[in-house]
């Protein structure tokens, strides 16, 4: 009788964790939080903070055209800085490759995202940047096609308008998409991550609307991490 009664107590609490679970996730992006903790929608502050016993810098907001010199500034103005830590929904992605190659610049500094926070789209690249990179487990990498699905909506209106231009403006729109495809995947290589990372995933969300669900995001599980070298230190 007693153990009939824990199992059930185990079953019903086990049905709740579930259904929390499901709650927190994105449906039409199951691998990532519905609510993802990607910080401020404001220009990127730079915060340093001690945390743990280590010196690090806190990155959190947008990324703007003006990162790359800011962030330059903090790591060079404070020689006792650790880590940089990211939770950001990206930004100027131009400004995010930038940004990376002035974290590599530096490479005694490692860049982390910590438990509970997200680094998205431009993030990616700043985060990237880093000789040695951790995810903390339950810390997001999010990635998505920032390119050519940013302006889908921009094709659909002129479609909608019957504009005769459409086809002219879808050209033009992946002929910067294929630029910016050529600048990324150079700059995986410079940072020592594998290129598969634009092919198997992010490109993949433009391709298919979604791996893995229905929207434009897609979190890296620890596994894929390792997998495409986007994190190179284990947190674990």
């Amino acid at each position: 009788m007693m153990r009939a009664r824990r199992s059930a107590i185990a079953l019903a609490a086990f049905v709740l964790l579930a259904g929390a679970s499901d709650a927190a996730r994105d449906p039409d992006n199951p691998t990532c939080p519905a609510e993802p903790d990607w910080g401020p929608a404001t220009a990127m502050t730079l915060t340093p903070a001690e945390r743990g016993g280590k010196r690090v810098l806190l990155a959190e907001g947008v990324i703007d055209p003006f990162l790359p010199d800011r962030l330059h500034d903090a790591i060079a103005g404070d020689e006792d800085i650790e880590e940089v830590w990211f939770r950001s929904r990206g930004g100027d992605a131009e400004a995010g490759n930038a940004a990376g190659r002035v974290v590599r610049s530096f490479p005694g500094v490692l860049t982390r995202i910590p438990s509970g926070w997200t680094c998205f789209s431009a993030c990616n690249f700043v985060f990237m940047g880093g000789r040695g990179r951790i995810v903390d487990p339950g810390g997001h990498f999010m990635v998505h096609m920032f390119t050519f699905t940013g302006q889908r909506r921009v094709i659909e209106e002129s479609v909608e308008k019957g504009a005769e231009d459409t086809t002219e403006l879808i050209g033009e729109i992946e002929q910067l998409s294929a630029l910016l495809a050529s600048e990324d995947n150079d700059f995986l290589i410079r940072m020592g991550v594998s290129r598969d990372l634009l092919t198997e995933v992010m490109y993949r969300q433009l391709a298919t609307g979604g791996k893995g669900g229905n929207g434009e995001r897609y979190c890296l599980s620890r596994d894929e991490a390792r997998k495409y070298n986007v994190m190179n230190v284990s947190a674990d």
